[in-house]
């Protein structure tokens, strides 16, 4: 390991030893996500309060030393790899519940706080917060800040973004700004909490945030239909929205990925068919219990072979148990997967899986697709072999460029929930357009100007 740098003193001094570490372990644990990159910072900050983000970033500033902020670590662009070194700056101790106010209908966190326990603390007061990203039990509210992250929920009840109502950011030279607060509607300026909402911490770093709560519906009920092609699903979602429902969740599994689970769960985990539908609803009991009747009568007509009533919480969860455990049974066919968080309109959905079925035959790469079918949000995941092996890597890149290009040309989007990172980077400009990129550059100058927060990575 490399020696501690020169300024590691200075900084120790300004925070305490408990809170900065050149130890080996703390180097190791900050250098990369779960995307394949990885580099270390030269040192760690665990800072546990505002002040100390503050602190850390005006000594940054004043030394033109490179920061890289991190929550929990699970994003899949690697998004918090400090590829220039510097400061890798935790802000996992800043894990508190600040409040919870269901009579202004908002919680304040940390940006520490794992995105489950928020959300089981709300809930015990009759509330609820919304976005559910897969990882919910171990990503933070500070990465879903940073990414604008979604979840199978998005459908219905929109993404990240849509709950932030105020942030405490402290820029680049150490300076807090405060944006919005408990208030549900404010015009005033400049949509600032936009601009930090999915900045991937290139802009600021998010120290608290008032969400928005709703309250908890009053009951959830699933159908969960097995088809004998994708086709048929992939209608079955646009003949739901057509017919006047809106689910909670529409998730969407194909072939490849029903086998792997199969494998992984056991044959008789799903029944005979290619393709899986999960329709979620939630409102009033007897609301809900009217539109179960309704969507199955219409799945049975739309096709299904077997559908499996989830009319309680505890056979919901079950259900979306099974569906969490799609990655897991990726990973359990040897290969590394390159989960691809795509986004293509709704009508595209049979188009984009043709599409990977081709590409797959073309490279021999095997191409699985599953996800969030309401909003079109399919996670398209390249099945590779040993990804650093340098033919492996080329043969897999060349297969996303042309993953991109499509869905590019099919006015999609390169990212949905997981943002840029450097795995996307070299996408970038195609995917938003020379003006926008420009447009980019100038807001990340007028906060960064020395480009110090989280560099290396798209802009």
């Amino acid at each position: 390991m490399n020696p501690p740098p020169d300024w590691s003193a200075a900084l120790v001094a300004l925070l305490g030893p408990e809170k900065v570490s050149h130890a080996s372990d703390a180097i190791a644990a900050h250098s990369g996500d779960k995307w394949s990159a990885s580099h270390p910072p030269e040192m760690v900050v665990f800072a546990e309060n505002t002040a100390d983000v503050s602190a850390t970033l005006a000594f940054a500033s004043e030394r033109g030393i490179p920061v890289t902020t991190r929550g929990a670590g699970v994003g899949y662009v690697g998004g918090c790899v400090p590829v220039r070194g510097g400061i890798a700056l935790s802000v996992m101790r800043m894990n508190r519940i600040l409040g919870i106010h269901p009579e202004d209908g908002v919680a304040v966190v940390q940006p520490g706080v794992i995105t489950r326990d928020l959300q089981d603390a709300v809930r015990a007061v009759g509330w609820e917060y919304p976005p559910d990203p897969a990882s919910l039990k171990e990503c933070s509210l500070g990465g879903n800040i940073a990414t604008n992250a979604g979840g199978p929920r998005c459908l219905k009840y929109g993404v990240t973004r849509s709950y932030v109502l105020g942030l405490e950011v402290v820029l680049a030279d150490g300076r807090v700004l405060r944006t919005g607060g408990r208030l549900h509607k404010n015009k005033t300026g400049f949509d600032l909490i936009g601009i930090f909402t999915g900045s991937e911490g290139m802009l600021g770093v998010v120290t608290e945030a008032t969400l928005r709560l709703i309250p908890k519906p009053a009951c959830r009920s699933m159908l969960a239909a097995v088809f004998p092609e994708f086709p048929m699903a992939a209608a079955a979602v646009q003949a739901v929205l057509n017919a006047g429902h809106l689910p909670s969740a529409l998730e969407i599994t194909d072939t490849f990925t029903l086998d792997a689970a199969r494998k992984r769960l056991g044959e008789g985990t799903f029944p005979p068919g290619k393709a899986h539908l999960i329709v979620e609803i939630d409102g009033r009991h007897a609301a809900v219990a009217a539109e179960l009747e309704e969507l199955h009568a219409l799945l049975t007509r739309l096709g299904a072979t077997f559908i499996e009533r989830a009319p309680d919480e505890a056979s919901c969860e079950r259900i979306w148990q099974l569906r969490r455990e799609f990655s897991y049974s990726l990973r359990d066919t040897g290969l590394h997967k390159l989960n691809e968080d795509i986004v293509v309109p709704r009508s595209k959905l049979v188009e984009l899986v043709a599409f990977a079925r081709a590409l797959q035959e073309e490279t021999g790469i095997p191409v699985a697709c599953f996800g969030h079918a309401g909003d079109g949000n399919i996670h398209t995941n390249l099945m590779v072999g040993d990804y650093q092996d340098p033919e492996v890597r080329e043969r897999a890149d060349e297969a996303l460029d042309r993953l991109f290009k499509w869905v590019l040309a099919n006015q999609g989007a390169i990212t949905g929930e997981h943002g840029v990172g450097l795995a996307k980077k070299r996408w970038l400009r195609d995917a938003i357009g020379g003006v926008s990129f420009d447009v980019h550059q100038a807001i990340k100058q007028a906060l960064d100007s020395q480009g110090l927060l989280n560099p290396g990575k798209f802009l």
